[in-house]
């Protein structure tokens, strides 16, 4: 029996649908490619199989990305981040009761399901990561990768076909030859997404890196990659499962990219196993945030220029005004120091117009600051967060100059596709911290 199709809501009132059947525990968030729509996966066998083997050994749960599927659409120029899909899944579990679950990314889908694990340890009871990889494109020190040109024919490929279901032949050998497979597919394609969308998202997949998310992941981890796999290769899969603290890696016999094609127990039968089995996640003490370092630029002159009450006075309105803008940005307020702030996110972009808005917000009280953000690996000390990712963040705004939001390499990174814009402000070094950083300013 199908599922019922029912709608959740997020804090800024879009609504994600969901599907939710079987039994737990565990819960499963299952977490696919772009190409999702609740209403019609049910009707290709081989997915409605895929979907009732998994619901057999957990609650699952199963969700149309915003702008996807029969979710809110979203304007072209307004497509989510991954940051924000990160937020669905938080959403749809929410929606549904579930405090902590196993999160299974396939595909374009394990970004997802990583940055959740990373950035929600308290919320995440296992990771299951399924034919997926940590970058795309090939690099000096990621030698997996999708090389150049290969990855420009790729892209090519994908978006000149899609909504036809073509681009199944080369990745899923074993329905190539099926018409009405390849029929259905087209029709999923289309009704998943429009051209327009697919062809703002699809392409940030190519140039995105979370290599630096995966040491932050504390669940226990399952990757899983098939082994003739035409799309996305088997050492993807390894580097994945070398560069997460106790992670396992199984290689699977098969030649499908499909997470439904071929032997879908072959894949599913590790999983159960895993699911069924796991242990109780260690204590969250590490978590992936984003921290923000700001200062009054002058402040000593304005005391001097003011006295102690008025400069007092304005300090509490700029200290209100930082609150409010925190706030706004579901900023977690750290520490506060003299006319500095110290503060984490749970999503980089957020972290970046937070700061943008502190910035011009302060403007009015005849105050300029400066900012500096870092994503990293950080230490839960009771209240308190501490770390090397914590330090750098604090070093990068000590290199900001006044009026300058500054951020590492690996904030601009992960928000990829967010519409902020940076320039480049060279390589530093920062006081205390090994390596050479290349530093952005914001907006």
């Amino acid at each position: 029996m199908r599922p019922t199709t029912r709608y959740a809501r997020n804090k800024e009132g879009q609504s994600v649908a969901y599907q939710v059947f079987g039994e737990g525990p565990p819960d499963i968030v299952f977490i696919p490619d772009w190409v999702t729509n609740l209403e019609i996966m049910w009707e290709e066998p081989t997915l409605a199989r895929f979907l009732d083997r998994m619901a057999s050994f957990g609650r699952l749960i199963c969700f149309d990305k915003r702008g996807t599927g029969v979710s809110d659409p979203v304007p072209l120029g307004a497509i989510p981040t991954w940051e924000e899909w990160m937020d669905d899944v938080g959403t749809v579990m929410d929606a549904v009761g579930s405090e902590r679950a196993a999160v299974f990314g396939h595909g374009d889908g394990g970004h997802m399901a990583l940055l959740f694990a990373a950035t929600h340890p308290d919320r995440t009871s296992a990771l299951v990561l399924a034919d997926t990889y940590a970058r795309r494109r090939q690099a000096p020190d990621y030698s997996c990768g999708v090389p150049p040109q290969i990855a420009e024919m790729l892209l090519e490929l994908i978006l000149t076909t899609w909504g036809t279901g073509e681009a199944v032949v080369h990745g899923t050998p074993s329905l190539a030859s099926n018409p009405s497979f390849v029929e259905w597919r087209g029709r999923y394609e289309r009704l998943s997404m429009s051209p327009g969308q697919f062809k703002s998202i699809y392409p940030l997949t190519y140039e995105l890196d979370f290599r630096p998310a995966l040491e932050t992941i504390q669940a226990p981890t399952l990757v899983l990659h098939r082994a003739g796999n035409p799309y996305i290769f088997p050492d993807n899969g390894r580097y994945l499962a070398d560069h997460i603290d106790g992670a396992k890696f199984v290689e699977v016999q098969g030649e499908d990219h499909l997470f439904h094609a071929g032997d879908i127990e072959a894949l599913l039968g590790p999983v159960r196993e895993f699911l069924t089995g796991t242990k109780e996640a260690p204590v969250e003490d590490r978590v992936l945030a984003t921290v923000l370092f700001t200062d009054i630029k002058g402040a000593t002159e304005h005391l001097a220029r003011l006295g102690d009450r008025a400069w007092g006075d304005l300090l509490e309105r700029h200290h209100s005004t930082v609150r409010q803008q925190l706030e706004r940005f579901r900023g977690r307020e750290i520490d506060t120091a003299g006319d500095g702030f110290f503060a984490t996110f749970d999503g980089p972009a957020r972290g970046v117009r937070c700061a943008l808005a502190i910035r011009d917000a302060v403007k009015s009280l005849g105050l300029e600051i400066r900012a500096g953000l870092h994503t990293g690996e950080c230490e839960l000390i009771g209240e308190k967060v501490g770390g090397i990712a914590v330090h750098i963040g604090a070093r990068v705004m000590s290199t900001a100059a006044p009026g300058e939001v500054l951020v590492s390499r690996t904030v601009k990174d992960l928000v990829a596709g967010s519409g902020l814009e940076f320039t480049g402000r060279g390589t530093h070094e920062l006081k205390g911290v090994a390596g050479e950083w290349e530093l952005f300013a914001a907006g």
